[in-house]
């Protein structure tokens, strides 16, 4: 039962950095380049359908990971768990603190009603989600660690 929930945690977190690498280095940048108002729109749209969908995942995966290293606290890996477990706190406080304010305005965004600096504010999420992206690729990386 505890390989599972290991195999499970480390998937989870996994799919979590490929969507959200695949955000930061390929969506944010297919958007960038695209023509007149389409790239704002397109972030827009992601904004609010991610936006649904990320939280639940950052949270399951941080409660995953917790289970994962009270269930396995006799482990070796135990300190790997629970630093994995630091960096997925950290980016799920960076993303209430810093990201999900720009992403909860920049949804509602048009054309017709955003702000002069909201392409400032896009780039000032970019930045942010990089830093989140690492954090979350070091937890990937010390959960499979922790599972070898």
């Amino acid at each position: 039962m505890l390989n599972a929930l290991e195999v499970f945690t480390t998937v989870a977190v996994g799919l979590m950095v490929g969507v959200e690498f695949s955000v930061a280095f390929v969506m944010n940048r297919i958007f960038n380049a695209l023509p007149e108002d389409s790239g704002q729109l397109g972030r827009a749209h992601g904004g609010r359908m991610l936006g649904a969908v990320m939280p639940v995942w950052y949270i399951g995966s941080l409660v995953l990971v917790g289970i994962w290293a009270i269930a396995d606290r006799h482990h070796h890996g135990t300190g790997l768990v629970i630093t994995a477990g630091a960096l997925l706190m950290l980016s799920v406080i960076m993303s209430i603190v810093l990201l999900v304010p720009i992403n909860n305005r920049g949804k509602t965004w048009t054309p017709e009603n955003r702000p002069a600096d909201w392409k400032e504010q896009m780039n000032r999420w970019d930045r942010y989600h990089y830093v989140r992206v690492a954090a979350i690729i070091a937890a990937f990386a010390l959960l499979v660690v922790a599972l070898t």
